[in-house]
């Protein structure tokens, strides 16, 4: 029997044990954090579970435990298990035509192609779609994000060409919505998470209400921990049958090929909005390295947010590293040796000095910048008890930041989210003088895979301030903003 809609019990965090009462080697676990560390960097927070307990929990300041992440792609995981639990209340196939559901945004004369499209196919990502479909299908004009997708060219027979497609994704999230009435978040909400103990999941939504699917979830790391702990036990949690086990083994086996590189973990198969991994594994991922690895030949489950470049290089490090510790005897000293590198691990914060000569002529002015694509139209850096804060004037708000030299001071700063309203971002900050004209400031999104580092130079009454984030869907190098200091 399904969870349906009935109350679940209160969260609870999730047992916790040790590397070796678990037989894992603390080695290997040290020996994957060295070698992220040393290759990429970039991680945020990570669980390691081994037969239902989390075996190893580590967070690297200022991101912490109490904290939702963006997910990005792995979004679309989440968004498959709801397709999963539509189809087990009988609302829904996967063989049912995606035309039928919205025969009101059908353009005149749809394609054979077109007409083809079976739900299944925005399942395996084999639309038929040349490309990925997401620009066309979000860049319609009125914000309908399905005619979007309706009117694009399909050029290959759907079933017969894969190609990664977050708006196939984001489909399956308006049929969902189109066949239940409600989002895939509120959805979910008596289904998946409120059993799952998943509290506070918030979901992008497009311009029409509808949750975007392929990106936008944003939960805990220990949530992802929980739903990958919830797919290796086949749909059960705490005694119940949260999930059909019968979607599980579809939607996490190999449904279509996707590549024949036998070493590459972007090439063993895939599923329905999982991947296939090397070594018997599948997981569900986002850009910059937020993962859900299920390892079902060592009953585990590796849940990673993080800010990485270089994705493959994370797995790599599981699989020579962690793979490997498994039912292996603890090293001596190894245990605490791992306890020692987990209570140090920090986001690198600016190296240099606390105070500078400059600050006495900079102190309290005000910086005028000149125009630029961000909105920043002024800023006044400001010493209090030798602790500097920024206060910056843009068009989407004030924006007061503390950045100690010592400690990362947590505070807020305004954004534009995807509908051109402002929210408030979660960030902390660290400042330091990394030469004698230069302030150096690194800004943690907290609740996202984005670091930020902000040179602000001084030079007489010039003030230029270089830009730069860890990662990045386009390039790192931000726009440089150039400003005066005005006299007091």
């Amino acid at each position: 029997m399904l969870a349906g809609a009935e109350p679940a019990e209160a969260a609870a965090r999730l047992p916790r044990s040790q590397p070796e009462r678990v037989g894992i080697d603390p080695a290997g676990v040290l020996a994957f954090l060295e070698a992220v560390d040393r290759t990429v960097g970039g991680l945020h927070g990570m669980l390691l579970l081994r037969r239902g307990k989390v075996a190893c929990e580590a967070w690297w300041a200022p991101y912490e435990p109490r904290r939702p992440h963006m997910l990005f792609s792995l979004s679309k995981s989440f968004t498959s298990t709801a397709v999963g639990l539509a189809i087990a209340e009988g609302r829904l196939s996967v063989d049912m035509e995606v035309c039928g559901f919205f025969p009101e945004s059908l353009p005149p004369q749809p394609s054979p192609n077109l007409r083809a499209m079976r739900v299944r196919h925005l399942l395996t990502m084999t639309t038929g779609h040349d490309k990925d479909a997401t620009q066309g299908t979000t860049s319609d004009p009125d914000g309908n994000w399905v005619r979007g997708f309706l009117s694009l060219p399909v050029e290959h027979a759907p079933g017969s060409h894969w190609v990664y497609n977050s708006a196939a994704t984001y489909m399956l999230s308006a049929i969902v919505q189109k066949v239940t009435g409600e989002t895939v978040r509120d959805y979910l909400e008596p289904r998946l998470f409120r059993p799952l103990g998943i509290e506070g999941a918030t979901w992008e939504t497009c311009p029409r209400g509808i949750s975007v699917g392929g990106w936008g979830l944003s939960i805990r790391t220990e949530d992802i921990a929980r739903f990958g702990q919830m797919l290796l036990q086949r749909g059960q949690w705490n005694g119940r049958q949260v999930v059909p086990p019968a979607w599980i083994e579809e939607a996490t086996g190999k449904q279509v090929a996707n590549g024949t590189d036998p070493s590459s973990d972007w090439a063993q198969g895939y599923g329905y909005q999982f991947w296939r991994c090397r070594h018997g594994a599948y997981r569900g991922d986002g850009a910059f390295g937020q993962y859900c690895i299920v390892m079902p030949a060592q009953n585990a489950v590796l849940a990673i947010t993080s800010g990485v470049g270089d994705m493959g290089a994370v797995l790599n490090a599981a699989w020579d590293h962690l793979l490997p510790a498994f039912d292996r005897p603890a090293a001596p000293g190894a245990g605490e040796a791992l306890k020692q590198r987990i209570a140090g691990l920090c986001v690198p914060a600016p190296a240099g000095s606390a105070a500078s000569s400059v600050e006495r002529a900079i102190a309290g002015r005000r910086i005028v910048f000149e125009s630029n694509a961000d909105g920043i139209r002024s800023a006044t850096l400001t010493w209090r008890q030798g602790r500097p804060r920024i206060a910056m004037e843009t068009e989407t708000g004030p924006t007061r930041l503390d950045c100690p030299h010592e400690r990362w001071a947590r505070g807020t700063v305004p954004m534009r989210d995807m509908r051109g309203g402002t929210v408030r971002a979660a960030v902390a900050a660290r400042g330091a003088w990394t030469s004698a004209d230069t302030f150096t400031v690194t800004l943690c999104f907290v609740e996202s895979p984005f670091v930020q580092t902000h040179a602000w130079r001084f030079s007489g009454d010039e003030v230029t301030v270089s830009r730069r984030t860890n990662v990045s869907f386009g390039p790192t190098e931000m726009p440089y903003l150039r400003g005066r200091l005005t006299q007091v």
